[in-house]
């Protein structure tokens, strides 16, 4: 048994009517569907007075979860917040963090597939540190990703079958990533918009990313034996 994967990321609020009709085409045919960060059209210091229209292309698409963008945050609570309204599926970030500690975000999540038992974690690049002059202003701070990613996946991979990270940290730290932590199956990349056309190895570790702005999309199929294999598709 496998368990089918479609995957985005880096969309940019570019989604034309034939890129979501390939998109619809695709979903049926997959599992999941995960999205890896900067769907929306605002910019990062933009603030949205109604909810992106991404996210409900999105909730029609099924998405079963994502990982926050750059795009996707701001410094401002209130505009973080408004940033995120209407988005209908499980957003991660494991290094995010508020002020006082707490986190705004699921770290990450388990869930059933295929006959398999996956567990998620998400992590994006960091905005906002706390060794940045300008963190005095932010609401929000940022740890870095991939310590973070190696305490969850070390608590997460006796309990599940297969591992996944969905990531906004770019191709490099994606590579350092997958080299860091082994205990990870795959890493479903964005940020840095790299075309990979078909998954690249470090170790047992396989790592994806699909460009941006629509261009393509990845399905992929996963098993124990074989682990993540597949290909970009276009979508124009």
């Amino acid at each position: 048994m496998a368990i089918r994967i479609l995957h985005t990321n880096d969309i940019h609020g570019s989604l034309g009517p034939r890129q979501l009709e390939r998109l619809v085409e695709l979903r049926d045919r997959v599992d999941l569907y995960f999205d890896t960060g900067d769907v929306i059209q605002t910019g990062n210091l933009g603030i949205p007075f109604k909810p992106d229209p991404a996210w409900a292309l999105l909730e029609a698409l099924r998405c079963t979860a994502g990982v926050l963008g750059n795009r996707e945050t701001h410094v401002l609570d209130r505009a973080f917040m408004a940033k995120l309204q209407g988005a209908g599926h499980p957003l991660l970030c494991a290094n995010l963090r508020k002020r006082d500690g707490s986190r705004p975000l699921p770290s990450s999540m388990e869930i059933e597939a295929g006959g398999y038992r996956v567990g998620l974690i998400g992590v994006m690049v960091p905005m906002v540190t706390e060794r940045m002059k300008t963190s005095i202003a932010s609401a929000f701070l940022w740890d870095a990703p991939i310590p973070r990613a190696a305490d969850l996946a070390r608590e997460l991979r006796p309990r599940v079958d297969a591992l996944f990270a969905l990531t906004h940290i770019g191709h490099r730290q994606d590579l350092a990533l997958a080299a860091a932590v082994p205990e990870l199956d795959a890493i479903f990349g964005g940020h840095s918009h790299t075309v990979l056309p078909e998954p690249v190895r470090v170790g047992r570790t396989s790592v994806v990313q699909g460009g941006s702005h629509g261009r393509f999309a990845g399905v992929y199929e996963w098993t124990p034996e074989s682990g993540l294999t597949g290909s970009l598709e276009p979508l124009r």
